[in-house]
């Protein structure tokens, strides 16, 4: 398994097309002054011996150079020595409300990015359990599968987004349906579902199928964004922003739906949030997960590490050294 035990090193990286930036920018410069002093012929007579290609050349190597000891600070290593191991693990889903509810402005920046930063350090600080991502609106998707993959957990996450739901709505008890399909059968551990949503449901059976997935195993946490005061339901029409409206044209205010939050929690065997809580749900929450029957899980785990910088320290000086060598142009002036 390959990895880079230094992986915020690769940050530097950014530097190399800044610089090369500032190199194609010295040449246009340079350039409008060559031809503000004489034109192609005469500065050709008059600068014999120089090249253009040439300091293109030893621009390049420099980079090159300057990117192989960056790849060499980070420390690429290749793992040598795998291992198979018997961990303790809880199936976790996390369901994430991507409904149009979900972009009111009742907390800053609205709803769903609020939402979707505490889901990303919820799955950050599940890491040792299998989790799952299911989205929905008026449908349920699975989005991924139970895995231990959290870097895809993470960007999957990160482009969640309203137009991913092909119907609009709140279809709580999908989700918790898909959730109760999408487990292994024959597993006798506890799992757990998390629910992060506004609460605006337009689904009459998400208490009663809460209720069926805590008899089969299945605990429902849920997490309420949004405030009880609410505000409009703001969306995009030909990159005007503009307001939801009812049938009477008036503005549609959306309000968190605390009540549904708490009773489907209750129901479901579990504990319900609210998105102000801020980091005290995370620890609750790893408590609660922590609390639930585990299954023994074999994994195969890499226990040692070869390093390979050497090697990219080597290129970076070689290439160094030929950038070094190259000589610099070589200009004779005739009068």
């Amino acid at each position: 398994m390959f990895r880079f035990e230094y992986n915020s090193a690769l940050w530097l990286l950014w530097i190399i097309p800044v610089l090369a930036g500032i190199y194609w920018l010295f040449q246009l410069w340079r350039g409008q002054q060559q031809r503000q002093l004489a034109s192609d012929n005469l500065f050709n007579r008059l600068a014999v011996g120089y090249s253009a290609i040439r300091q293109h050349y030893r621009m390049l190597l420099f980079l090159i150079s300057f990117l192989m000891l960056i790849i060499a600070y980070a420390n690429p290593q290749w793992g040598n020595k795998k291992e198979k191991m018997k961990a303790q693990s809880s199936d976790v889903f996390i369901a994430l409300d991507i409904s149009q509810s979900m972009m009111t402005e009742d907390i800053s920046p609205n709803r769903l990015e609020r939402a979707k930063r505490l889901m990303q350090n919820v799955a950050q600080n599940l890491k040792g359990n299998r989790i799952g991502l299911i989205f929905f609106a008026g449908n349920a998707y699975l989005q991924m599968p139970l895995s231990n993959d959290y870097s895809a957990a993470q960007l999957f996450i990160t482009a969640a987004n309203t137009n991913q739901a092909t119907t609009q709505g709140t279809t709580i008890s999908e989700a918790i349906d898909l959730a109760l399909r999408a487990y292994e059968e024959g597993k006798n551990n506890q799992r757990g579902l998390i629910i992060i949503t506004d609460g605006e449901s337009h689904d009459d059976d998400a208490i009663a199928k809460a209720k069926e997935a805590a008899e089969k195993g299945l605990n429902i946490f849920t997490i309420g964004v949004g405030t009880s005061e609410g505000a409009f339901v703001p969306y995009i029409n030909q990159g005007r922003q503009q307001y939801k409206r009812d049938d009477y044209g008036n503005p549609v205010k959306s309000a968190l739906n605390t009540e549904l939050v708490n009773d489907l929690a209750k129901a479901g065997g579990g504990k319900s949030y609210l998105i102000g809580e801020g980091n005290t749900i995370l620890t609750d929450l790893k408590k609660q997960i922590d609390l639930l029957q585990k299954q023994e899980i074999e994994t195969r785990a890499f226990t040692d590490y070869a390093s390979y910088f050497q090697y990219f320290i080597a290129l970076g000086l070689l290439f160094l050294i030929l950038e070094f060598v190259i000589p610099e142009q070589n200009i004779k002036i005739y009068s």
